[in-house]
């Protein structure tokens, strides 16, 4: 009797897919170097330009948190687009493909499943950690924190005594954010209460933001010193930060607050410590006959606290519009 020989499969059809190349080595191949390039220009070319700069303490942590998160996601971006551009080209259908063979199923894989659970927990439990971090430690992120902070980087919350003391360089700088329709002012306790629309700041100094509002619910948002705060009426939030750099600060109100929204905006300077201090000294001697009638220095305000105060207001500069507190009739430029 004959023996025959058993025929070899057809590779075609061997479900083990013998003589396939090895897909996966090839994409990691194709996906690792450019992820790499990424990252590493994310990080050392772009990434000290990423908004909103380091003129501060919480404007360097935001930026430092932009970074993390941008080298983070972006390897997972470029996987997904090489990975779909791979099985585009190498598993379309071809013209003349008229097989209906799908790929082996895979019915369990506990080696996969046990790797995909560990490293996704590893990855939201790490992400949590850092991101919880980052909100509290650096400032609080440059937001308002309420008028009982649980973070004060600088030690402990100072009273109203020590906020009114007269301030000396290298410490910590009380300034306090009157917002109203539609005008922020600036009072300086520590420079016996004078109160500005001008923002000026010293460099290298822990700045601490006691931020209100005279009618509306307004936002108090330093752009270049990555501070936020809402301005709450009757109520004062504080925000911490430590200024870095000299430069120009762009104040814009960040809640909408009624008609003139989009007119409530000023500039503002952080400059050397000597600087700042002769301005402020030359301001407060500059507006002391209207520093004198302006309510005491209190962490909140009520409109209307001192009656007869717009003449007085509007010769130094302060004419907002409708909270009561400064004159009414004095409205932003309609363009």
């Amino acid at each position: 009797m004959a023996t025959t020989t058993p025929a070899a499969p057809d590779s075609a059809e061997d479900p083990a897919g013998a003589g396939e190349p090895r897909h996966g080595l090839r994409i990691f191949l194709l996906w690792v170097v450019p992820a790499i390039a990424a990252d590493l220009l994310l990080w050392f070319v772009y990434g000290p330009h990423m908004p909103p700069g380091g003129m501060s303490s919480s404007a360097a942590s935001q930026q430092f948190d932009f970074k993390v998160m941008a080298v983070l996601a972006t390897p997972v971006v470029l996987f997904v687009l090489i990975f779909s551009g791979y099985a585009f080209v190498t598993w379309r259908a071809r013209k003349d493909d008229d097989s209906e063979h799908d790929g082996a199923p895979i019915r369990g894989h506990v080696r996969v499943q046990v790797a995909w659970i560990t490293i996704s927990s590893v990855l939201v439990l790490g992400l949590a950690g850092f991101g919880t971090y980052e909100l509290i430690a650096p400032n609080g992120a440059g937001s308002g924190e309420g008028p009982s902070p649980v973070w004060n980087p600088t030690g402990a919350r100072l009273t109203v005594a020590q906020m009114t003391a007269p301030w000396r360089p290298g410490h910590e700088l009380v300034v306090q954010v009157i917002a109203q329709q539609w005008l922020f002012t600036f009072r300086y306790p520590q420079f016996g209460g004078v109160e500005t629309p001008k923002l000026e700041l010293p460099v290298d100094t822990p700045i601490q933001f006691d931020v209100t509002s005279l009618d509306v619910i307004h936002s108090f948002w330093a752009y270049q010193l990555g501070v936020k705060a809402d301005a709450n009426p009757q109520v004062d939030n504080v925000a911490y930060t430590t200024t870095r750099q000299t430069g120009t600060v762009n104040v814009r109100c960040a809640e909408l607050c009624g008609l003139w929204h989009g007119a409530m905006y000023t500039d503002g300077k952080v400059v050397p410590a000597a600087a700042f201090e002769a301005w402020a000294r030359s301001t407060q001697a500059q507006l002391a006959s209207v520093t004198k009638t302006l309510p005491r220095f209190a962490l909140i305000y009520t409109p209307n606290e001192i009656k007869g105060l717009n003449k007085l207001y509007y010769q130094a500069g302060l004419p907002g519009a409708g909270g009561g507190y400064y004159p009414a009739q004095y409205y932003p430029y309609e363009p």
